[in-house]
């Protein structure tokens, strides 16, 4: 897989100009300044921060550095709005597979006994409970049989602080629009990756491991191409996933820094390389600096 990862980065790197290989982020940093390139730097800026969305608390940690820049902004802007009361409501309802499909007719019997076996002895859990969810739902519920702790969530903790300061917490997309993207992979593929998923935990702890070293090194570049090559992230599924919703994001950026200083917080996989939302800011005039 490996192999055919390089192979499709030198393919594809042939497609971009230098100039746009100059906006990729190679610095090491989470946290980034948004201001307009166009003119002089507003004395408001936006920030940007890369989170890892589960982490042992042991790894956890909110500088003093962010928690001053995000006191400079009037509204936090996740991937989607985790402080809206219709959440839950909204997730139950968009977890669901169309067309009632189920998870015990999509794989072959020895493959589904084989999950309704490991959910019921390693996680305590019954498969039936979960037949018409979406497969790549389930793979939340078995992320506590990777990281062997009870985790923390950066944006919960962001959550939290917007609060305190009275922040607005908003959303770049809505529930119903992040649980779509899901629907745009084949269920079948995503009940094979749930398969493969258990039957591989000691690789996943591994690569998550390296993961999270990756994320405290700040080297977003390093994360960028780690989840590229993940056998349980994003394996042919790069556009869907990343790039799309990159692209979809930057005029939604836009109009909200426009309208008041805000504090940006997505997935860390989303900053680096040529379709990241760092590279498309500067592409569309703004000025992105690493914050130290």
């Amino acid at each position: 897989m490996i192999k055919k990862l390089v192979g499709l980065l030198l393919l594809a790197g042939g497609l971009f100009p230098a100039s746009s290989r100059a906006q990729v982020p190679t610095e090491p940093a989470l946290l980034w300044k948004i201001s307009n390139g166009r003119g002089p730097t507003t004395s408001t800026p936006s920030y940007l921060f890369g989170t890892i969305h589960l982490i042992c608390p042991q790894d956890f940690s909110l500088s003093d550095t962010l928690k001053s820049c995000l006191k400079q902004t009037e509204q936090v802007a996740l991937e989607i709005d985790m402080d809206d009361p219709g959440l839950m409501t909204a997730m139950a309802q968009g977890m669901l597979m169309r067309n009632d499909n189920k998870l015990s007719q999509l794989l072959p019997e020895p493959q589904y006994q084989h999950l309704h076996r490991f959910f019921k002895d390693s996680v305590g859990m019954n498969i039936s409970t979960f037949d018409r969810a979406k497969p790549f739902m389930l793979m939340s519920i078995l992320f506590n049989r990777v990281l062997a702790c009870q985790p923390q969530s950066y944006e919960m903790a962001l959550v939290g602080l917007a609060k305190q300061q009275q922040a607005e917490v908003v959303g770049l997309e809505t529930v119903a629009e992040q649980m779509a993207v899901f629907d745009s992979i084949p269920y079948e593929k995503q009940a094979y990756m749930l398969v493969q998923f258990i039957d591989s935990l000691p690789q996943a702890r591994q690569e998550f491991g390296a993961m999270v070293k990756l994320y405290k090194q700040q080297d977003v570049a390093g994360l960028f191409n780690l989840t590229l090559e993940s056998t349980f992230e994003l394996e042919g599924q790069q556009e869907t996933l990343l790039f799309a919703r990159n692209r979809r994001w930057i005029p939604l950026m836009a109009q909200m820094m426009q309208a008041k200083p805000t504090f940006f917080a997505v997935g860390a996989a989303h900053l680096g390389g040529e379709e990241g939302v760092i590279a498309l800011l500067r592409k569309q005039g703004y000025r992105v600096e690493p914050v130290r």
